[in-house]
């Protein structure tokens, strides 16, 4: 069984998970803990990870059952097909969450103007700086060679 992403309304992600859960569907909405300020108290609450993200893990023919769920909007689509993600990806998640040396978390999308370090690949350990994001490529000015890299999605 394949893990895929479904895309929820706007703060319904633990409530799909849930709904998910009860009719019988495995379901995981990674959690954090956030200290929340309000201007009388302070309170440690439960966020999702990843908004607007619930990823549920099911069999290809039962993939319509996911719309019976109120909040549901979309699966998450990438290069035209259902985003899959693999079973060591969730788990990575999970034991990152588990870690007790983890005190803040959040998730953010590359944007233009960003500073990355290359991990893979012919450039790795290469500084380089995001002049363009698209939804087939990036472009990155790598300065210390004194060139322009374009990086397309297959």
């Amino acid at each position: 069984m394949n893990w895929y992403v479904l895309y929820t309304k706007p703060k319904w992600e633990k409530k799909v998970a849930d709904k998910m859960n009860q009719i019988g569907i495995e379901c995981y909405c990674p959690l954090i803990t956030q200290v929340k300020q309000w201007s009388d108290r302070k309170k440690k609450i439960e966020v999702p990870l990843f908004n607007s993200y619930v990823f549920v893990q099911l069999e290809d023919n039962e993939r319509n059952s996911v719309f019976e769920v109120s909040g549901v909007v979309r699966y998450l689509f990438w290069l035209g097909k259902p985003a899959i993600v693999k079973d060591g990806e969730i788990d990575i998640i999970k034991t990152s969450l588990k870690s007790s040396n983890i005190s803040d978390i959040s998730v953010t999308a590359i944007q233009v103007g960003d500073r990355i370090k290359l991990e893979t690949g012919a450039f790795s350990n290469q500084d380089a700086i995001v002049q363009e994001v698209s939804n087939t490529h990036y472009i990155l000015v790598l300065e210390s060679l004194g060139c322009v890299l374009k990086i397309k999605y297959k």
